[in-house]
C-alpha cells in the first residue's frame, strides 16, 4: 500500500475519534456534569478551538527540525494516555485541563495533511484535496453514528476509550511507516523562508482571512444542531439527531464523485462565489424549522461546503510552495481557528439570548460577508481567463 493511502487512513481514524461527541457535548455536559449551560459548551468548544490554533502552528515548527514520524510516535502516545485518563476525571475542572491538553498533542497529527501535499506533484493537489475533504466528512458520518450510539445506549465516557484507541493505532502506522518502511520526512531543496511565524505573504493571509470568516459562519450552526433538529423532530433518538448533523457529509460523499466524474473547466477562484450563493440557500432552508425543509437544506449546504472547502484549499496551496507548505497551511489555519473560536462564543450567547434559530441568520451574514472579502482580495483573479490548470478541477 502506498504511503500516501496510508496516511489518508489514519487520517480517517483521527477525525472519526475526534468527533464522535462534537454534535452531543449539549447533551455530555449535561448528563455528565449536571451544567446545561449553552454559554458553558459554546466557552469548552472555543477553548478546543484556541489549544488547536496554538498547537498546530506550535508543531510545524517543532517539525521543521525533527522527523514528522518520530514527532507524531510521542504525540500520540501522550494523546492516546491523557484520553485514556479521562474516563476517571468526574471534576469539570479537571476534565478542561486534561482534554485541553489531550488536543494540543492531538493537534501534531494535522501535520500529515500538508506532508501528503509534499507527496504530490502540483497537478494532483485537487484530487488529494478532495479525498482529503470526503476522508473527512467521512469521519464525521462514522464519529456522529458512532457517539449517537454511545450516548443513547451507553455512558458517554465509553467514548474516551475509542478516541484513544484511534491515537494508539495513528501511534502503530507511524511506527511501521518510521521503522519498517523507513519514510523520511520531506526535504525540499528551495530554501525556506526564515522569516518570523506570523510574517505571512498577502495571499496566504487573504485567503486565511477569508476563510476565517468562512469558518466562523459554518461553525456557528454547529454546536447547537443536534439540540434543534430534537426539538423540531418527532424521533427522540441521539442517533437519527447524528445522522442529521451528517447528513452534509453524506453529500460530500456524492460532491466528489460528480466532481471527478463531470470535470469543471473553470477555475478555483470562480466556482467561490456560486458556491456561496448555495451555502447561504441551504442555510435559510436549515432555519425553517420545518423537518423535510431542514433536511433540504442539509442536502443543500453540504455541497456547497465540500466546494467551498477544497477550492478555497487548491487556492491556498497554489499559492503557497512546497517547502513552506506546512508553515503557511498552520498560518491559515490558526486564522480559521480564530473564526471556529470565536464563533462558539457567540454561539452559546446567541442561543442562550435569543434562540438557536438566530444562529442560522447569523450563518448567512457570514456567508454575505464572506463573498464581499473575496470579490475585493482576488477581483484580479476573478477577471482572469482559465489560462491555468492549476487552478481548476479538471485535474480532480
Amino acid at each position: 500500500m502506498k504511503v500516501k493511502t496510508i496516511l489518508m487512513l489514519i487520517t480517517l481514524v483521527a477525525v472519526v475519534s475526534d468527533t464522535m461527541l462534537h454534535p452531543f457535548y449539549p447533551q455530555f455536559f449535561g448528563e455528565r456534569f449536571e451544567i446545561f449551560s449553552s454559554e458553558h459548551v459554546g466557552f469548552y468548544l472555543a477553548a478546543c478551538c484556541l489549544t488547536v490554533m496554538i498547537a498546530f502552528p506550535f508543531w510545524a515548527r517543532v517539525q521543521k527540525n525533527a522527523d514528522l514520524f518520530s514527532l507524531l510516535i510521542y504525540t500520540q502516545l501522550i494523546a492516546g494516555i491523557l484520553c485514556v485518563s479521562i474516563f476517571w476525571v468526574d471534576n469539570i475542572m479537571l476534565f478542561w485541563g486534561v482534554a485541553l491538553l489531550m488536543i494540543f498533542f492531538k493537534g501534531s497529527y494535522l501535520l500529515i495533511y500538508p506532508y501528503i501535499m509534499q507527496l504530490d506533484e502540483e497537478d494532483e493537489h485537487t484530487s488529494s484535496i478532495s479525498i482529503l475533504s470526503v476522508i473527512v466528512h467521512l469521519g464525521a458520518i462514522l464519529g456522529a453514528f458512532i457517539g449517537g450510539a454511545i450516548v443513547d445506549y451507553i455512558d458517554t465516557y465509553v467514548v474516551f476509550f475509542i478516541m484513544a484507541s484511534g491515537d494508539f493505532l495513528q501511534l502503530a502506522v507511524c511506527f511501521y511507516l518510521k521503522y519498517k518502511r523507513n519514510v523520511k520526512s520531506i526535504v525540499h531543496e528551495e530554501a525556506s523562508t526564515q522569516q518570523g511565524f506570523f510574517h505571512i505573504k498577502k495571499p496566504i493571509f487573504m485567503i486565511g482571512g477569508i476563510t476565517m470568516t468562512l469558518y466562523f459562519s459554518t461553525f456557528l450552526i454547529r454546536p447547537f444542531f443536534s439540540v434543534y433538529w430534537e426539538t423540531i423532530s418527532e424521533y427522540d433518538s441521539k442517533v437519527v439527531s447524528g445522522l442529521m448533523y451528517s447528513l452534509p457529509a453524506f453529500v460530500g460523499l456524492v460532491a466528489l464523485w460528480y466532481n471527478h466524474k463531470f470535470k469543471s473547466e473553470k477555475s478555483s477562484f470562480k466556482q467561490i462565489i456560486p458556491a456561496l450563493i448555495l451555502g447561504i440557500v441551504g442555510i435559510g432552508l436549515q432555519g425553517s424549522m420545518i423537518e423535510a425543509v431542514v433536511i433540504i437544506g442539509r442536502l443543500v449546504y453540504g455541497w456547497a461546503i465540500f466546494q467551498l472547502y477544497v477550492q478555497f484549499d487548491v487556492i491556498a496551496f497554489t499559492l503557497s510552495t512546497p517547502s513552506e507548505y506546512a508553515t503557511d497551511y498552520s498560518r491559515i489555519h490558526l486564522m480559521q481557528n480564530f473564526g471556529v473560536l470565536i464563533s462558539s462564543m457567540i454561539a452559546g450567547y446567541t442561543v442562550e439570548l435569543f434562540s438557536i434559530q438566530m444562529t442560522f441568520w447569523m450563518s448567512i451574514a457570514g456567508f454575505l460577508l464572506t463573498a464581499s472579502f473575496f470579490i475585493l482580495g482576488f477581483s484580479s483573479y476573478l477577471k482572469k481567463e482559465e489560462k491555468e490548470p492549476e487552478l481548476t478541477t479538471a485535474n480532480a
